[in-house]
């Protein structure tokens, strides 16, 4: 299975609050979900976890669920894609902002998709000369052991970008960590906690530190656990 995430930004002119509207109202429900490849789709929002945060690289993430390769390369010569989606995005998404991978998903904690719709990403890129094998033990193994002790935990996934991303030269991340609380305050309190600072040194250790983003959000299920009835079933 293809775990996509694609990170986008409002086109200019657009507040991020209409930005959210559209993508999760309009984008998500009318152009994206009627792609008949999809098999799951959700639409991360921006939330904010201080008035003082620097302007984000991102106001949001879609995430998108496809069988293999051959599905995903059949859905992007769809009409619903081509005459869809695609055409709709310059009306709100700045496309030279976006990006996408493609990821293999490893599950670290376990837990319901159906509760704790707020989450952290967290996005990294190896240290340089550190091969990629090395870099994806260490992350699964020790790494993992040292974030699963974050307080509030509720789910914990790591989305490791997938080797065809490699094929010619070097992704542009190499993982996204996903963190999943029960809600705003109980995400803040996490990353206040003595645990989430240990675990993001820890980061210090395997990875360029510039090159570490966060990225806090709420999830909007398109396609997923309450709506697997699917609009072709």
């Amino acid at each position: 299975m293809i775990h996509q995430l694609i990170f986008a930004y409002p086109r200019p002119g657009m507040s991020e609050r209409e930005f959210h509207r559209y993508w999760v109202e309009e984008h998500a429900v009318q152009y994206a979900s009627k792609i008949p490849q999809i098999r799951q789709y959700l639409v991360d929002t921006r939330v904010e976890l201080s008035f003082d945060e620097p302007e984000p690289l991102w106001s949001g993430v879609a995430e998108i669920w496809l069988a293999n390769e051959e599905e995903q390369l059949a859905s992007l010569q769809t009409p619903e894609f081509l005459e869809g989606a695609r055409l709709d995005e310059p009306r709100w998404a700045a496309f030279w902002r976006t990006l996408v991978l493609d990821t293999d998903a490893h599950i670290v904690v376990p837990g319901s998709q159906k509760t704790a719709d707020t989450k952290l990403f967290v996005l990294v890129k190896r240290k340089e000369g550190l091969p990629l094998n090395e870099f994806r033990a260490y992350s699964r193994d020790a790494h993992a052991s040292v974030m699963s002790r974050v307080p509030g935990l509720r789910r914990y996934y790591q989305n490791h970008t997938r080797d065809g991303f490699y094929g010619v030269g070097e992704a542009t991340l190499d993982c996204a960590y996903q963190l999943w609380f029960d809600d705003v305050n109980a995400l803040r309190n996490a990353m206040r906690s003595p645990e989430f600072q240990r675990a993001m040194a820890d980061l210090a250790t395997f990875t360029e530190p510039r090159y570490v983003h966060t990225l806090a959000v709420r999830e909007n299920w398109i396609i997923g656990p309450t709506t697997l009835e699917r609009k072709n079933s």
